[in-house]
């Protein structure tokens, strides 16, 4: 098998390609490079292409063979996403047809694609799971949820099969590996917590403490970037056997406060994480916390790494050996 990852030079999609390697998969890395990292692709060809420009996506496809794609290529920051919402849609909605279009014209039928929570909104149950509505508040989230209707509307009009898997929030590091999470500007908020230990970058800034949450600061569940890798597999074996587009939540069932990470980072790292409160970010719920009984049941995915220490110490690990 060969599977084309857009956006392999990425966080998760590094960690994706890594994966597919080790399990004798073939590997192409698609990348713009405009965030990703040329020192992150470590496994297989890198394509330099961009999903908007057609004529790039064309030379990418021409003399080569795939059997599948998987999809990590999009603008992602959510406050970002309220402020350009032009930009969102037209890399994340616009680009993904223009993918799709090239995958139809190659006769390429198997897309993986990269979700997100964020097509939920603000819940409306402790446990998030496919059924519950979605309605996105931020332009980021509501992109997805267009793309995931796209691919419902390409199975019906043309074979499509699909997979979209919603994350909430990646997190940790293949730090024997060498990559982990790197972006500049750097918003998420585990890295962040580690640079703030080790003493580098910004200073920690907490978004909101007024939240409706038992300490007041934002809600989130945390999945190990290994995890994810794993479920993207399963997501291969799953459309050989099924048909149609179908839609997986991914996380680990438990929610942890912002507050909480912080703590847990300090008994990681044996160091005190300094921080700051700072006003809400736009477009932010308090609390997002997946069910994946459906990837569990359906996909055969079982997370390796179930609390938050491992998946931080695994992102400290990394952390330290970069040239800050």
């Amino acid at each position: 098998m060969n599977v084309l990852v857009c956006g392999g030079a990425g966080y998760i999609g590094s960690h994706m390609a890594r994966w597919l390697a080790a399990h004798d998969i073939g590997v192409t890395v698609l990348d713009n490079l405009s965030t990703g990292h040329r020192e992150a692709v470590k496994w297989g060809e890198l394509v330099e292409a961009d999903l908007l420009d057609q004529a790039s996506l064309e030379r990418a496809f021409s003399g080569r063979r795939f059997d599948a794609v998987m999809h990590f290529c999009a603008r992602s920051l959510v406050g970002e996403s309220v402020a350009q919402p032009y930009d969102y849609y037209a890399n994340n909605v616009t680009g993904t047809l223009n993918l799709l279009e090239a995958m139809r014209r190659h006769g390429v039928d198997r897309l993986v694609f990269s979700s997100t929570a964020a097509v939920f909104g603000n819940p409306v149950s402790a446990l998030i799971d496919e059924a519950h509505p979605k309605a996105p508040i931020n332009p980021y989230g509501a992109s997805k949820l267009m793309v995931e209707r796209i691919l419902a509307d390409a199975a019906g009009a043309y074979g499509l099969r699909s997979v979209a898997l919603r994350y909430f929030n990646a997190a940790g590091a293949s730090h024997a590996a060498g990559i982990g999470e790197s972006h500049e500007p750097e918003t998420h908020l585990i890295p962040n917590v580690l640079r703030a230990a080790l003493g580098t970058g910004p200073g920690l800034k907490v978004f909101g403490d007024d939240y409706p949450t038992p300490d007041g600061t934002c809600v989130r569940d945390y999945v190990h970037v290994e995890d994810l890798a794993q479920a993207h597999h399963r997501a291969l074996d799953h459309m050989e056997a099924h048909a149609g587009a179908h839609v997986f939540n991914l996380g680990n069932g438990t929610g942890f406060s912002v507050r909480e990470v912080i703590a847990a980072a300090s008994e990681v790292t044996g160091r005190e994480i300094p921080f700051e409160i700072a006003p809400r970010r736009a477009g932010d719920p308090a609390v997002l916390v997946a069910s994946s009984d459906k990837a569990r049941r359906e996909l055969g995915w079982t997370p390796v790494h179930t609390s938050l220490a491992p998946i931080l110490d695994s992102a400290w690990r990394w952390h330290q050996q970069q040239p800050y």
